[in-house]
């Protein structure tokens, strides 16, 4: 479904229209779409053809988000979506998030106005829908349709989130969330730039508004060997989250090799040993995917 929808844009005389969803600030040319492959431009008019598409639908645990804080023991609906802001190279949603083909993902999913999928969660009685799999930010026109929606029939909204948005944006979005899980990928900025695609500040500044908006917040990070699990950068990252409020749950999940990155897995007692001992700076400290 192809719309149009212009406040995140701004239209230039050469043609050009300019996104500032995000920290890549695309220049798109006509014909083309910004790095996220999914926010374009037609003949000098911003368009969001992927309007409604979703890649995949689930009836998930909620500690699946994870969420281990949130509506603890209850089943959240899930929807996905397609393209990312960001290129991480051990994605493991990578065939929805880092298609170079983007139209043919069309063929894998589905077509769903906002109406639709709150009458979906009501008949599987799920008290919360998340917004998940592949980065949903890049949607935030329809994800703020389905949102406004789903408050007005008591349903809460749940972000599974990069942060990499900017704070206009992230200050609207995040009205309507009840609670979000961010990923915090790493403390580098270099490693954020040159490998990731993304931008540490913009994460940073994302979580500290969840935090100051009074979010259900929780962190997580993919924990990589030889990129992000040094002792100092991940001292670093517990606390920035600390510094925030120490009561923060933050979640170190175990990498596994996936994409374009095949680094050994994360070894299990490295990640629990971690985790014990950044207990010391946060009260919530949790390992997944081990």
């Amino acid at each position: 479904m192809q719309i149009n929808r212009n406040p995140l844009f701004m239209k230039e005389e050469n043609g050009y229209v300019c996104c500032d969803l995000c920290h890549n600030n695309c220049k798109i040319e006509s014909g083309k779409f910004g790095l996220c492959r999914v926010r374009g431009n037609k003949a000098g008019e911003s368009i969001i053809p992927f309007y409604g598409f979703v890649s995949a639908i689930a009836i998930d645990p909620i500690e699946k988000k994870p969420l281990y804080h949130f509506k603890p023991g209850s089943r959240i609906f899930s929807l996905g979506f397609a393209g990312c802001n960001l290129y991480c190279p051990f994605c493991q949603n990578w065939r929805i998030s880092q298609s170079i083909d983007i139209n043919a993902l069309s063929t894998m999913g589905k077509w769903m106005l906002p109406e639709k999928i709150i009458s979906a969660a009501i008949t599987h009685n799920s008290p919360s829908i998340a917004y998940t799999y592949s980065e949903p930010l890049i949607h935030i026109e329809f994800i703020l349709d389905c949102m406004r929606l789903a408050h007005k029939h008591g349903i809460a909204n749940v972000l599974v989130t990069n942060g990499c948005i900017k704070e206009k944006a992230a200050a609207e979005i995040l009205k309507y969330t009840d609670a979000a899980n961010v990923d915090l990928k790493c403390f580098s900025q270099e490693t954020y730039k040159k490998i990731l695609g993304g931008d540490l500040q913009t994460v940073l500044d994302f979580i500290t508004l969840c935090y100051k908006m009074n979010v259900h917040l929780e962190v997580t990070t993919l924990v990589v060997p030889n990129l992000n699990d040094s002792k100092d950068e991940l001292n670093a990252a517990a606390d920035f989250i600390a510094g925030l409020d120490r009561e923060i749950p933050w979640h170190l999940t175990a990498y596994h090799p996936d994409y374009r990155w095949d680094t050994p897995r994360t070894n299990p007692g490295f990640l629990l040993t971690t985790a014990k001992e950044m207990e010391k700076k946060l009260r919530y400290v949790h390992t997944g995917n081990i």
